[in-house]
């Protein structure tokens, strides 16, 4: 889904892809024909370690602040939003605990574009390069993917007993919301 964002009159679109191959996405990162044709960015996440849209939409707003007030880690926007989506101060760290891996099968995606039309252009170069069609229910909760996420962000079990009540409509996503604020507040 493709979101405007008005404050830096960005395109920010977020989706995910199944049954994905590792190979096909570092190939389609690492050609020269994408770099050339489309003026945005884009960085790919295992979605069995994103909780939800909402997760990818605010690690983006805080690498985009990061940025406007010269206080971001990396050079590149994509580089900060890894960043922001593992809640790591380390770009290694942040590609190991978040970042696709040979094992990768559901991938989700983030794209950054000037313009409806260049980042729409990105997505479909990137859905025809993968050869299977977006599926934004990779980004969806699971109880699996519950446990992956308070493992790899390291949320403790009170952490969730004392945050989460299910009749709030609060979920795992909102704490890693916080992991991510706290590492924007330590900069």
């Amino acid at each position: 889904m493709i979101h405007y964002n008005k404050k830096y009159d960005l395109q920010i679109e977020i989706t995910g892809y199944r049954n994905i191959s590792f190979t096909k996405t570092e190939k389609f990162l690492k050609t020269d024909r994408r770099k050339k044709l489309h003026k945005t960015e884009i960085q790919f996440f295992d979605a069995d370690l994103i909780a939800t849209e909402k997760h990818l939409y605010y690690a983006v707003l805080n690498a985009l602040h990061a940025f406007e007030a010269k206080s971001n880690i990396s050079k590149s926007i994509a580089m900060e939003i890894i960043l922001y989506v593992s809640a790591q101060h380390h770009i290694q760290r942040a590609i190991d605990q978040t970042g696709i891996k040979p094992e990768t099968k559901n991938l989700a995606v983030v794209i950054v574009g000037k313009t409806f039309d260049e980042t729409k252009a990105e997505l479909q170069a990137l859905t025809d390069f993968l050869g299977v069609a977006p599926d934004e229910s990779v980004l969806e909760l699971t109880d699996e993917k519950q446990a992956n996420i308070q493992k790899s962000f390291e949320i403790t079990d009170e952490e969730i007993e004392t945050v989460i009540d299910r009749n709030s409509g609060k979920d795992i996503s909102d704490l890693v919301i916080e992991h991510i604020a706290l590492l924007a507040t330590q900069l």
